[in-house]
């Protein structure tokens, strides 16, 4: 088996697809998180009792990070379409190569634009970076407020900071 390996060429355009970014810490937190707290019913409930807390437990917190993760991917897919219905050249955009971070590059002839963030459903965050500057706020916020946010990352990354790269 074979697992999907971002590319550094870039297309002249991009396909139109975000691909899926899994992140291997939130996992491991949720894991260990679940081990711990399904221990506490041992003394309580004996070793079948800690399995069942366990099972629920981990399957719950990893459903919530795929949950997140999709969030954050429609939310990357939104702002990327916009961008692109705008005017932005979008070349292509991978995830991130170790699997250890739920983040996407969005390479544009300009530079690359990192949009990524915590993907665990109740407390999903979006972060967005372009040149080493960063922004942050909440999932849920970003998503009501997809348009508005799209139109000020697209003046900020394509107009404005198209114009200072050139001059």
């Amino acid at each position: 088996m074979q697992l999907e390996q971002p590319s550094r060429e870039t297309t002249a355009t991009w396909s139109g697809t975000v691909p899926s970014a899994i992140d291997a810490r939130v996992l491991v937190l949720v894991v260990v998180t679940a081990g711990l707290a399904a221990s506490i019913n041992v003394p309580y409930g004996g070793l079948s009792m800690a399995a069942v807390a366990f099972a629920l437990l981990s399957g719950g917190g990893i459903g919530l990070h795929v949950l997140g993760e999709r969030k954050l991917r429609r939310l990357t897919d939104d702002l990327v379409k916009r961008w692109v219905a705008a005017g932005g050249e979008i070349e292509a955009v991978t995830r991130s190569s170790a699997g250890m971070e739920t983040a996407w590059h969005v390479h544009t002839p300009d530079g690359e634009i990192v949009i990524g963030g915590v993907a665990l459903v109740p407390i999903a965050r979006l972060s967005v970076e372009w040149q080493g500057i960063g922004d942050t706020m909440d999932a849920s916020e970003a998503e009501a407020n997809i348009d508005r946010l799209a139109e000020s990352l697209y003046r900020e990354i394509f107009e404005i900071g198209s114009a200072t790269q050139h001059a």
